[in-house]
């Protein structure tokens, strides 16, 4: 018995699929600049250095980058004091929604709608 293996369509749903992964980071993305959990003093760290890093997108991953000096040393100092007078509900953390909290299913859910999106 001999097996063939359709490359073509193969191919094209890895392709199908790493798209889907980007578009689901860009959704987190939104999601956590719309729910207002990151620090904002100027919003250089949320809207100008934030972004979907897709350099091993061939490797089926994207991540969610916030690229400035001080965004570590906000994330993990805890003598940082966090103001929420611009965004309400920002907190040291912000990530961690994503990670263990209330959203750790979002990125899932978001990947299955982008996935089914594309896949039409």
């Amino acid at each position: 018995m001999k097996i063939t293996y359709n490359t073509k369509n193969i191919n094209m749903i890895n392709e199908v699929a790493r798209l889907a992964l980007l578009d689901t980071a860009e959704a987190v993305k939104t999601d956590l600049i719309q729910s207002q959990t990151m620090p904002f003093d100027t919003g250089i760290m949320q809207n100008d250095s934030t972004y979907v890093d897709n350099k091993r997108i061939i490797k089926g991953v994207a991540r969610l980058v916030t690229d400035t000096p001080y965004a570590r040393k906000v994330y993990f100092d805890p003598e940082i004091t966090i103001y929420q007078d611009k965004n309400p509900n920002a907190k040291q953390h912000w990530f961690e929604d994503y990670i263990s909290g209330e959203k750790k299913n979002l990125p899932i859910k978001y990947f299955q709608q982008m996935l089914r999106r594309r896949m039409k």
